[in-house]
């Protein structure tokens, strides 16, 4: 395996950041995960977009133009053969001192990782999923905005332990307000009477890549779309529910807290997205090989 480090590729067992990288000891960096689907990245334009944006917002420079980066992502994937697959784009904060204060970070640092991933069986996608409600909250807003995707995983990471300990795949997370914001590391559509809705990104939700590619193709597919609010009793009383997340793609629900959603099978509607999903991931994206 090949990975881009800092404009050089090296390989896996060569690929070393330092101990004193404020990445490593704070968290203090943004990421994208971005699929590979038949010889395309998907979607790079607006991960590299969400990348900067991040950054941005983190008063941390991105060491290299857009461009450049949109090549070495190209590049890592081309070094590891890859038609199909995951690629994880990390920029940290750099090496620093053991101090908290950034400014001691003269330069960011950047790694690319290219290879293949799967979270949930197949079987999932076929009979739909489990998901619980945890008891972690989703950071506010005005401490750590969710739109940033940060390295900062630790309020994911406590809510994946309460799941790890029941049978549920996924866990679903309120915000300080007690309304819905997303799953874990999914975004949450349920289908209420035809239309699709999905909590706003200004309750705690992510505005993801695949999130938002499923709503232009089911509005594009003549299905109504609302951005609202929803609790846990919309939740609990809605005729489907799917996930959508890079890696995840689109996921039926059919069972949240023990309330089976509907006759406990993947919907209609959530069926066809998966089709079109499917077909659009595989027709479009920047070319590798081009």
């Amino acid at each position: 395996m090949q990975i881009y480090l800092d404009g050089e590729y090296v390989d896996k067992s060569d690929a070393k950041i330092s101990v004193f990288d404020h990445g490593l000891l704070y968290g203090d960096g943004v990421f994208e995960g971005i699929r590979i689907y038949n010889d395309r990245v998907f979607k790079l334009a607006e991960h590299l977009k969400r990348l900067y944006d991040g950054a941005k917002v983190l008063m941390m420079d991105v060491p290299i133009e857009k461009d450049e980066l949109r090549e070495a992502v190209l590049e890592t994937v081309r070094r590891n053969k890859l038609s199909d697959g995951y690629i994880r784009l990390v920029v940290t904060r750099g090496v620093g001192d053991l101090g908290l204060n950034p400014i001691k970070c003269p330069k960011s640092s950047i790694f690319i990782v290219a290879d293949t991933i799967k979270i949930y069986p197949d079987e999932i996608y076929k009979k739909g999923m489990k998901v619980i409600t945890v008891s972690t909250r989703r950071n506010h807003i005005e401490a750590l905005n969710p739109r940033i995707k940060s390295l900062n995983y630790l309020n994911n990471i406590m809510a994946t332990l309460e799941v790890n300990r029941t049978d549920a795949q996924e866990g679903l997370m309120l915000n300080t307000d007690g309304y819905v914001t997303e799953c874990i590391v999914d975004n949450l559509f349920i289908v209420e009477e035809g239309i699709i809705v999905t909590p706003p990104t200004s309750s705690g939700a992510l505005k993801g890549v695949t999130r938002d590619t499923v709503i232009d193709l089911a509005r594009e597919a003549g299905y109504g779309v609302e951005e609202k609010k929803l609790t846990l009793h919309e939740v609990y009383i809605c005729d489907e529910s799917f996930l959508t997340g890079t890696a995840a793609e689109i996921a039926p629900v059919t069972t949240v807290d023990e309330r089976m959603i509907s006759d406990g099978n993947p919907g209609p509607i959530t069926v066809d997205l998966m089709k079109r999903f499917k077909k659009y991931a595989n027709d479009s994206g920047v070319e590798v090989w081009g």
